[in-house]
């Protein structure tokens, strides 16, 4: 039996970390016919998530809210109709809610949790049973919780296009040692891709060499890295797919990079906004494919989770985990760059 309160984050307003207000005596939440109930032992936090109090999140947000998608946990209590699910299944949280399969559209997109809908930094969550898979059996809870978003990103921007999807011997380049960067190198090795990674540390170089990449290029050391990268492939034909997760700043360097009908899944703009940047004629004169992509479905998380289990894929997760009462410690760490992989918040 669930309580009948909890401790729950919400998000306020839009006056930095300061809006995270902590209620210790939160009613545990009532599930209807559809609905699970679930106990969440671990959340993650990503990039939007320390934006969204920020003022800075470009897509639908209801205020207050709970904040963070990411997070897994044990299914407490199902709903009368309730097919999906049975009390005690290990389950992780859809980032968009309503986005079960093929493209979103203008309802689903509006279903981001943590955004429009309530989050995962809270003790008990309630959601609609369309809204989560099980878990790999592989995993614990704190790996778990970092596939709702990141994973699934980049699962996304590698296998999001059937037509173009990944093949083994497909060149993947990476950049950054964030959590969809590096969740791509992983499932790009596994696949029997190689992989070029970006990054600006000698020391995050090597735990990417660890993690499988066969280049890793300093963009510090070689500012033109797309050329650099170019290079590295068989007869300099370029690379097959890039996750371009730096946005204006760093487009130039990822078409300078990409092969004759390649993918660039442009998912963040971590670099900030440039005035100098490419237009859409670059794309025509670099013949690929850009696609804009936020997270995926509930189909490509069911097959992104098995692959995951039959490779044995472990996520990268950063050696700190906060408590749940130190969320907003949690927030300005992540902030500060202070991680490697998936930044974790342990729950119950």
């Amino acid at each position: 039996m669930a309580p009948q309160t909890m401790l729950q984050w919400t998000v306020e307003g839009k006056d930095g970390f300061d809006s995270l207000k902590l209620n210790e005596s939160a009613p545990v939440p009532k599930i209807g016919d559809r609905d699970v109930l679930v106990k969440i032992h671990a959340a993650s936090l990503n990039y939007r998530d320390l934006i969204i109090p920020k003022g800075q999140y470009p897509f639908p947000l209801g205020f207050p809210i709970v904040p963070a998608s990411d997070g897994a946990g044990t299914v407490e209590a199902v709903g009368a109709h309730v097919t999906r699910f049975k009390v005690g299944d290990k389950v992780a949280t859809l980032f968009n809610q309503g986005h079960i399969a093929g493209s979103l559209d203008q309802q689903s997109v509006a279903t981001g949790l943590g955004g429009v809908i309530d989050g995962t930094l809270r003790q008990y969550g309630a959601f609609d049973e369309q809204g989560l898979v099980h878990i790999p059996s592989n995993l614990d809870w704190q790996e778990a919780s970092t596939l709702s978003c990141a994973a699934l990103t980049a699962w996304n921007g590698l296998y999001g296009l059937e037509s173009k999807a990944l093949k083994p011997g497909d060149i993947v380049l990476t950049q950054g040692t964030g959590g969809v960067s590096i969740f791509a190198v992983q499932f790009a090795k596994a696949a029997g891709a190689q992989v070029i990674a970006t990054t600006s540390s000698s020391a995050k170089a090597d735990l990417l060499k660890k993690l499988g990449a066969d280049h890793v290029i300093n963009y510090k050391d070689e500012p033109n890295w797309g050329e650099k990268a170019k290079t590295l492939t068989p007869c300099g034909a370029g690379v097959t797919h890039i996750l371009e997760v730096g946005g204006p700043t760093t487009m130039a360097q990822s078409l300078k990079a990409i092969k004759i009908d390649g993918v660039i899944s442009i998912i963040g703009f971590l670099g900030g906004m440039s005035k100098d940047q490419p237009t859409f004629l670059d794309c025509l004169m670099n013949i690929c494919t850009v696609r804009g992509i936020l997270v995926g479905s509930r189909l490509q998380f069911e097959d992104m989770n098995r692959a995951i289990e039959a490779n044995d894929i472990k996520p990268v997760v950063d050696e700190k985990v906060f408590e749940l009462k130190e969320a907003k410690e949690a927030y300005q760490h992540m902030w500060d760059q202070k991680h490697f992989g998936k930044l974790t918040i342990k729950i119950a």
